[in-house]
């Protein structure tokens, strides 16, 4: 890590507002979950989508088995990118993982489905949102997207994404043996997408970045290898000092930019950051600059 210019004291503040605001994120999903989704038979796609169908086949609740399905994934996380890149993710599993348990207990909010799938797919947005602006994920899928991406980068994240979400949603429609639901779980989970990206980033397709920092070579390691997502290194000249410099230039999906600001923090606090939208990107992971428009 590059030498930073923040005291202990700075950097434990840092981590303890990092801490809380994954502890708030982690209860607001987990209202979503126990409180709307749940208890009205949605199934909102990925590992909690997943857990909420299994508890009704075994006297385990949801929250416990959200906890249970992600231990493999996280141990295959830890695996392929280490403890560091994990470690904020682990305990928002966990407390997302109690949340749910203990709220469960409450009365439910709503026995409407169309109105659980609606509140409850904003408010799951609006946890994963925060989550996420605390330098964590919600884990789950999101590792195994991220897995199957560096082994087969010609598939795109959304792509991946919405298979594994519309599998476990049709899964649901039968277990559940009401289709009707499952189009609701379906809603929920178009909800939270949507409203996730205008939480996160606004209306903007992707993020055009670019860091100059006095510790290039570090930065642009982990964007490369705890992303996996590709940077180019432009030639640039301080104006003042006139000394030569390494500008990193990467452009990624909207959800991983909290990550690569997080990344730019880590490495060097004092790096200047410019962050732009970009709604038209050719190339490997994005559109096709063949393919005719649409």
């Amino acid at each position: 890590m590059g030498k930073t210019n923040e005291t202990p004291a700075s950097l434990l503040l840092h981590q303890l507002l990092s801490v809380l605001m994954i502890t708030i994120g982690s209860f607001i999903y987990g209202i979503s979950i126990a409180l709307l989704l749940d208890p009205n038979n949605l199934a909102p796609g990925g590992i909690t989508g997943i857990a909420v169908i299994l508890s009704r086949f075994f006297p385990v609740s949801t929250g416990t088995f959200y906890l249970l399905l992600n231990i493999p994934v996280i141990l295959l996380g830890l695996w392929k990118f280490g403890l560091r890149f994990l470690i904020r993710t682990i305990y928002g599993i966990a407390a997302t993982s109690i949340f749910t348990n203990l709220l469960s207990t409450l009365p439910i909010l709503t026995n409407d489905p169309l109105i659980a799938s609606v509140s409850g797919g904003i408010l799951m947005a609006g946890g994963i949102g925060i989550i996420f602006k605390a330098g964590a994920t919600t884990g789950g899928t999101d590792i195994i997207v991220k897995l199957l991406r560096k082994n087969h980068p010609h598939l795109k994240t959304g792509f991946l994404f919405l298979c594994m979400d519309f599998i476990i949603v049709t899964i649901s429609g039968f277990v559940f043996r009401d289709f009707n639901i499952a189009f609701y779980a379906l809603l929920s989970v178009g909800i939270c997408g949507f409203v996730l990206d205008r939480f996160l980033y606004g209306g903007d397709e992707a993020r055009q970045i670019f860091i100059i920092s006095d510790h290039p070579d570090a930065i642009a390691k982990r964007i490369l290898y705890d992303l996996d997502v590709g940077c180019t290194f432009l030639s640039g000249t301080g104006g003042w000092t006139g000394n030569p410099k390494k500008v990193i230039l990467c452009v990624v999906h909207k959800r991983m930019s909290p990550q690569v600001e997080e990344i730019v923090k880590e490495e060097d606090p004092t790096a200047f950051l410019i962050l732009g939208s970009a709604n038209e990107i050719y190339g490997d992971g994005y559109k096709d600059i063949f393919a005719e428009k649409l």
